[in-house]
């Protein structure tokens, strides 16, 4: 099964983290990915840029409205994420709580990926999609 971890911080952890030295956080991330690729449980990681270069499209009116970054209200922010490959929801469990992202304001989210074979495989668009998986090798 397939489970993501979303990675989140708030403002005040996000600030801790960057007054710590680059160099730890780096090798400490890095021992934790290696381990999991030796694993064989890791599938996809990637952290993301600062918020205040994204942007947010609302679809609460007809017209959506596009509006940069940062967000207002934003008490944690999705920082990064992880895709595993492991046996159950606990594996995942038992991942995440290794990761070196610790401490007051940093928080996990784990959610289990959902995969084309949960949709009905009559459907013309799930076919489609299929194949196109099979083809670049994702099935």
């Amino acid at each position: 099964m397939k489970y993501m971890l979303i990675f989140r911080a708030t403002d005040e952890a996000l600030g801790s983290m960057m007054t710590a030295d680059f160099t730890e956080v780096i090798n400490s991330v890095g021992a934790y990915n290696d381990e999991m690729i030796r694993a064989g449980v890791l599938l996809a990681a990637e952290g993301l840029d600062d918020p205040s270069e994204g942007v947010v499209i609302d679809f609460s009116s007809e017209t959506p409205v596009v509006t940069d970054g940062p967000y207002g209200e934003t008490k944690e922010l999705f920082g990064g994420f992880y895709i595993l490959n492991v046996a159950s929801k606990q594996e995942a469990i038992e991942w995440a709580k290794r990761s070196p992202m610790t401490g007051p304001g940093f928080k996990t989210e784990i959610r289990r990926v959902t995969t084309i074979d949960e949709f009905p495989q009559d459907n013309e668009w799930i076919q489609k999609e299929r194949k196109w998986r099979e083809a670049t090798g994702q099935l």
